[in-house]
């Protein structure tokens, strides 16, 4: 993903420019709410996100340029996400909830995270063109909503949002070994549902 020009948004942002707080909210929200989701769950996360809106529209003119925009966004929601998980005095229990066809081996990937042997029917079909096919979006929508909180913001975090392991582990305080068995974890799933599908053609 694009981000734009932290300075220049910066610039706008810090003289009132209304198209450029859109701009903000739609970059940014996505990967605040993950955040959000995985320290306080589904109930609360999206409260923090305006809640962190809020500390942000309020502190934007103390921001320092030493961090990027997204990493100081970031860590405003999830600081606003750990003072209300302290305020709940609830804890996020990390579940591991299967996958609608549960999980494929770790024997299915090299080293490297690719696969040894494709699924058959990929030599007929790029990746890219059957991830437009309908029946498969649904499926991996499906599996994406099994995953817990956890496995979920992590994968979204890594895949869509491109943080390094480091930083998510800074933002979520887990392990370093803990965040890797997690997006192992969604991977994995991920890759069945392909598998399965390529397989029956069907969820």
């Amino acid at each position: 993903m694009n981000y734009p020009d932290d300075s220049a948004l910066l610039a706008r942002l810090l003289s009132g420019e209304q198209k450029a707080y859109r701009e903000l909210v739609a970059t940014y929200q996505g990967a605040m709410r993950a955040v959000a989701f995985a320290i306080v769950g589904s109930r609360n996360a999206d409260e923090v996100v305006q809640d962190a809106w809020l500390a942000v529209v309020n502190n934007l003119d103390g921001f320092q340029v030493r961090s990027s925009l997204k990493t100081w966004l970031l860590t405003i929601t999830a600081n606003t996400a750990k003072t209300r998980l302290k305020h709940n005095r609830r804890e996020v229990l990390i579940d591991d909830l299967p996958g609608p066809h549960g999980t494929i081996g770790d024997e299915h990937f090299a080293d490297d995270g690719h696969w040894l042997l494709a699924p058959h029917a990929w030599h007929q079909d790029t990746p890219e063109k059957l991830l437009m096919e309908v029946e498969l979006r649904e499926c991996l929508e499906k599996t994406l909503v099994s995953l817990s909180a956890s496995q979920g913001s992590v994968l979204l975090l890594r895949e869509r949002q491109g943080l390094e392991l480091e930083e998510i582990c800074n933002l979520l305080d887990i392990s370093l070994s803990n965040v890797r068995v997690l997006l192992h974890r969604a991977r994995l799933k991920v890759f069945a549902t392909l598998e399965h599908f390529e397989e029956t053609g069907k969820c």
